[in-house]
């Protein structure tokens, strides 16, 4: 596991008897590192410390099993992003990522975010220079500023800019509506490669003015939606997968799409889950997440299959009542293959869906510290935990007249005291109908008159019943009496009655 480390942890492995020294002294800080045997390859389990998100743990035992692969996941700036986020908020993987964001940001132009991550790395290697037991036998040097690569970019980026501006402007003048929308494309895939995201979406949008088909639509929505995300403007991605959605070549298919439509459509999904996931609305989120399709989801600059299992089945098990979740997740064929990436995933879903709770939180314990180094899914995790343990305790005790809170505290690995706090709050909240005998901690539900209640619900219908029925009657008799309402005219004048003659004909007929 973390190979990415192996070589930073792991050099001088012929001194066994060094390496054992070192990790009795890591192991205090959460950093553990073991060994089959002398000669075979070290697997390394790292510890992150947090200081920034409130979610996070002071001290936790947490491994991204391959941080290079983990990487290769993404592209472009998504992948820079990712990296930064490891970085800020795992001390024992920062110089590692930080080194993985600065090999990749040099194939771009953008200089900034090199000096900023190099800044970074530089920091992070003092720190980890000040801390002796953490540091291998030859040290780490951070690498050089290439002050050179930082000028001939800077250089090379002015030129392409002034290229693309300059066939821009010649475009215009040809009055060429397909090669404009291509210079607006070109120029804004130039300012993405710089970094300069604003001025991305700028000519990203202006293209849409010369856009002559659906597809050329969909394109320049799909290219805003992507910056939007980046720029973390959620209301913009939602208003852009709904334009994108509305194009004829999308809305009028009907049954068996074909393979680029169903790629289209994961994309837009995709996006769509992400706002409604950074906006707090989880069921919404599941759903879009859910309607992904696994053999078309291939969108790399936002997010990877396996974040799309993540988000769809935490979000669902969250929001999800039984009924739901069989329906939607554990028999959804598409969604299995998305689940098959992330066993760990299916299995709490499978247990929470059995009802083997015990097990089931438990593993959403272990996995909690990778979920934590997610730049989405972080802010969520305390929530989405809390919600999938209420949603346990209510559906446990769902079932029961009454409940022994001692055998229920060891169904949820917790103590009696934490359970009743825990059931408080949800008897507070409404989501349980009980009551709690302190003195004998038994929970009993409270007694409901099945009759009465039945009774004001059938009352309530009829009441709608007769609404709609008069609704309908009224609409009937305008009808037949040909009645019209007049839009009222610019300069703000009342709408009129026509016929003249229309309110006396109508209570001649009723």
């Amino acid at each position: 596991m973390c190979s990415t480390l192996q070589s930073t942890y792991t050099r001088g492995r012929e001194k066994w008897n060094n390496v054992t020294c070192l990790l009795l002294s890591l192991s205090l800080i959460g950093l553990h590192v073991g060994a089959k045997t002398a000669g075979s390859p070290v697997p390394v389990v790292v510890g992150c410390l947090n200081s920034v998100l409130p979610s996070l743990p002071s001290k936790s035992e947490l491994c991204l099993q391959d941080l290079e692969q983990y990487a290769s996941s993404y592209s472009g700036l998504m992948r820079i992003e990712r990296l930064q986020f490891i970085a800020d908020h795992c001390p024992q993987l920062r110089v590692e990522a930080l080194k993985m964001a600065l090999s990749f940001v040099q194939r771009t132009f953008n200089v900034d975010v090199y000096e900023e991550i190099h800044r970074k790395l530089s920091e992070a290697t003092r720190e980890l220079q000040n801390t002796p037991d953490a540091v291998p036998d030859g040290g780490i040097e951070p690498p050089p500023l290439d002050t050179a690569w930082v000028e001939a970019t800077r250089k090379k980026a002015l030129l392409k800019l002034e290229k693309l501006d300059t066939d821009l402007k010649n475009y215009k003048g040809n009055s060429i509506k397909e090669s404009i929308r291509r210079g607006h494309d070109d120029l804004g895939d130039h300012y993405l490669d710089c970094g300069d995201l604003s001025n991305a979406l700028k000519c990203y949008s202006r293209a849409r003015d010369y856009c002559t088909s659906a597809k050329h639509v969909i394109n320049m929505c799909l290219n805003v939606i992507k910056v939007s995300v980046y720029l973390q403007n959620w209301s913009h991605v939602l208003s852009y997968v709904s334009k994108a959605e509305s194009t004829p070549e999308i809305a009028e298919q009907r049954g068996e799409r074909d393979s680029q439509t169903q790629a289209i459509l994961t994309k837009l999904k995709c996006a769509a889950g992400l706002a409604e996931l950074a906006a707090r609305k989880y069921k919404q989120a599941a759903k879009c997440f859910l309607l992904a399709s696994f053999d078309h989801c291939d969108f790399p600059e936002l997010l990877s299959p396996s974040n799309v299992a993540v988000y769809g089945g935490l979000c669902a098990l969250a929001t999800f009542d039984r009924q739901e979740l069989q329906r939607n997740v554990i028999s959804s064929s598409s969604f299995k293959l998305f689940l098959e990436l992330e066993p760990q995933v299916r299995d709490i879903i499978f247990k929470f869906y059995e009802s083997k709770y015990a097990s089931c939180l438990k593993m959403l314990d272990e996995m909690k510290d990778n979920l934590l180094l997610d730049m989405y899914l972080a802010p969520h995790v305390r929530t989405l935990y809390t919600q999938i343990r209420n949603r346990a305790l209510i559906q446990y005790f769902s079932p029961y007249v009454s409940a022994d809170m001692h055998k229920m505290a060891t169904a949820f690995n917790t103590t009696v005291a934490a359970l009743e706090d825990e059931l408080t709050q949800l008897i507070l909240e409404g989501l349980i109908n009980a009551r709690i005998d302190s003195h004998s901690k038994i929970l009993y539900a409270r007694d409901v008159d099945q009759r009465s209640t039945t009774f004001e619900k059938s009352l309530l219908m009829g009441k709608e019943f007769q609404r709609r029925a008069k609704a309908m009657i009224l609409r009937a008799a305008v009808l037949r009496n040909q009645i019209h309402v007049k839009s009222p005219p610019r300069e703000g004048s009342q709408g009129e009655l026509t016929p003249a003659n229309s309110q006396s004909r109508m209570s001649t007929n009723m």
